[in-house]
């Protein structure tokens, strides 16, 4: 419930009048079922404004110490951030590729929507790189379709390292979704296909390397 009440009524109307956002490609996105929702990564405000603009509730994985701040502002962000669909993953330890994939895995199993940023971690020059291979090898076990989403404009709203918003006008391209024959395609050309789809969205130059 609390997903929707941020969405439509304390967050989502404030992030719409500062960041103006144009969506393409709406009918992309099934009405329901499982799909894999992957976007380019330019700003913090990457995952509110997909929760935004796509109707569907969308499920993360967010890094744990997300959610281990103490004192009442860590509270606070704890609620907001489950709220807000996030799920919270270890990033220490030979387990924790496991366990994002099991948790994307059962949120897809549940008939709904995992979004995630194959490459791992914001861009601070506006370069696209080379995406992690999970994004994939989770498709391969589910079966689930691949969106591939282009974010323009998230970080003159929310420029990197600075927590204020300025106001601007955000644009997601969103494309049909990817046709792969894991049979005949190997996970990493999946997902080096995967980038190039993004790419092409986003309107970002791409180097092939990990960021």
């Amino acid at each position: 419930m609390w997903y929707w009440i941020f969405k439509y009524v304390l967050v989502g109307p404030f992030l719409r009048v500062i960041a103006r956002p144009r969506v393409v490609g709406l009918e992309h996105l099934p009405s329901s079922g499982p799909v894999i929702v992957a976007a380019n990564h330019l700003a913090v405000i990457d995952s509110l404004i997909l929760c935004l603009v796509l109707p569907r509730r969308l499920g993360f994985v967010a890094k744990r110490e997300y959610f281990e701040r103490p004192g009442l502002i860590g509270a606070l962000q704890r609620w907001f951030f489950t709220a807000a669909g996030q799920v919270p993953i270890d990033r220490a330890g030979a387990a924790v590729a496991d366990e994002a994939l099991d948790t994307a895995c059962a949120i897809l199993a549940a008939g709904g929507v995992w979004a995630i940023h194959p490459e791992g971690t914001r861009s601070r020059d506006r370069v696209a790189r080379r995406g992690r291979t999970g994004v994939m090898r989770v498709a391969a076990r589910t079966g689930a379709s691949v969106l591939p989403v282009g974010l323009r404009g998230t970080e003159r709203i929310n420029p990197c390292g600075s927590r204020r918003l300025r106001p601007g006008r955000v644009e997601v391209v969103v494309g049909r979704p990817l046709l792969i024959d894991f049979s005949e395609t190997e996970i990493r050309a999946a997902t080096d296909q995967l980038m190039q789809s993004i790419v092409v969205l986003s309107g970002q130059r791409w180097i092939n390397e990990y960021a």
